[in-house]
């Protein structure tokens, strides 16, 4: 019955257009710091790895918070939880615009982080709720090209408006795209009569807050994604983060440069997302997360060796190409570890998924600050590949009782 009425839920193609509306700000919103550290580092007089924290601040606070969202996502609804968590971005976003000093941008960025938590992975988990399996990667491929929109958007608002308004005016254009966004959700959550079933029905049978964490722990499948996620997104953004600045001093280009050969990551996901289908079919679930993780490893070789600037753009495509043929794997493996508890299943992801970003900045702001980036790239590049194909050999064997599924070109 759920999957009859889940397919139903997509002959309404605008709620599925505002949530890929509101998937766009919030990743905007992840990714909008990246350029333009070396303007806040140069306003408050600090280092680019003391300005990254701005950065780890919202990963954090974005990780933590599912651990809230998820449960709440459950219990009530979620398409309305996106509403106004789209609303109460604004908060947290105006006040980074305001920033009179560093600590205040880095709370702000946490407290933006902290409502920002709720879009991306509550849409995931919605979808899960109205899609089958075998269906569900090449669906959550196409949702992701509003994310990765957003990214691509932010990387290249935070470079260009830092050259030429100030990076304040950032936050201010945010803030702005999230207030519209929100009144067209609530809008659909009034008028559309399918959706506000979808969003009034989730059942209230359900364990306790902690007893769902701890429901969604046993699973061993859910342990292996988990894992798996936190050392993707360790590996992957504790170098892409600091591309930009990269960039920037050792090739001299400018900031809005900078941040448009990364934004460059987005293209190379939408590429993915624009294949998903025939991908999928032709090489499954294992070759999605072998080939992203070599293209991974082979991008972060260009970074280390390139001796100009133009090789770096090829480079950031092939990132963003194979992240999104790894991430979206593990995604759709997400959606199913546990079916009864999926937005809590979803939000502890998105919680791994975070953690791992914000370890892996951390990290790699120390070390840039110490050593240079070079050695993020470097060990990026060894890293990648082994995190894709040992995922691979992990759903080969896998065991049938935790599995969600065969593999998709199977499936399909």
């Amino acid at each position: 019955m759920q999957v009859d009425t889940m397919k139903t839920s997509f002959h309404s193609p605008r709620a599925m257009i505002l949530l890929g509306y509101a998937a766009f700000a919030s990743a905007a919103a992840i990714r909008v710091c990246d350029p333009m550290l070396p303007e806040i580092a140069k306003e408050f007089g600090s280092t680019n790895g003391q300005a990254a924290s701005t950065i780890t601040a919202f990963a954090i606070a974005y990780g933590l918070f599912q651990l809230l969202y998820g449960p709440l996502g459950d219990h009530y609804n979620k398409y309305r939880l996106i509403a106004l968590a789209t609303f109460a971005c604004t908060v947290g976003t105006l006040s980074a615009a305001a920033s009179p000093y560093l600590n205040w941008l880095i709370a702000s960025r946490a407290l933006a982080g902290a409502t920002a938590a709720a879009i991306i992975p509550m849409a995931i988990a919605w979808i899960g709720d109205n899609v089958p399996y075998v269906d569900r990667q090449e669906t959550l491929a196409r949702f992701i090209s509003g994310p990765i929109l957003g990214l691509i958007g932010g990387q290249f608002l935070g470079g260009f408006v830092a050259d030429t308004l100030g990076w304040r005016w950032c936050f201010v254009l945010l803030s702005v795209m999230y207030v519209l966004t929100g009144v067209l959700l609530q809008r659909e959550l009034r008028n559309n009569q399918l959706v506000q079933h979808l969003a009034n029905s989730a059942s209230t049978n359900r364990p306790a807050f902690l007893n769902q964490f701890v429901s969604v722990l046993r699973v061993k499948w859910t342990r292996v994604i988990l894992i798996t996620v936190f050392l993707e997104s360790f590996t992957v953004f504790g170098s892409v983060a600091f591309i930009p600045v990269y960039l920037h001093t050792r090739f001299g280009i400018s900031l809005t440069a900078a941040g448009a050969i990364m934004a460059v990551f987005g293209l190379g996901g939408l590429f993915y997302t624009v294949n998903a289908g025939r991908l999928i079919a032709r090489i499954g679930e294992r070759g999605l997360v072998s080939v992203g993780g070599i293209f991974l490893g082979i991008a972060f070789l260009i970074f280390l060796i390139s001796k100009s600037w133009p090789w770096t753009i090829p480079a950031s495509l092939m990132t963003g190409t194979g992240f999104y043929m790894l991430h979206n794997t593990l995604q759709t493996n997400a959606t199913q570890m546990v079916p009864f508890a999926r937005g809590t299943a979803v939000a502890m992801f998105v919680t791994f998924f975070f953690l791992g970003q914000s370890v892996g900045v951390a990290l790699g702001a120390t070390i840039v600050d110490s050593a240079g980036p070079s050695w993020l790239f470097a060990s990026s590049a060894a890293a990648s590949p082994l995190i894709g194909i040992g995922f691979a050999f992990i759903l080969r064997y896998r065991k049938t009782e935790d599995s969600p599924g065969s593999d998709l070109r199977t499936e399909v």
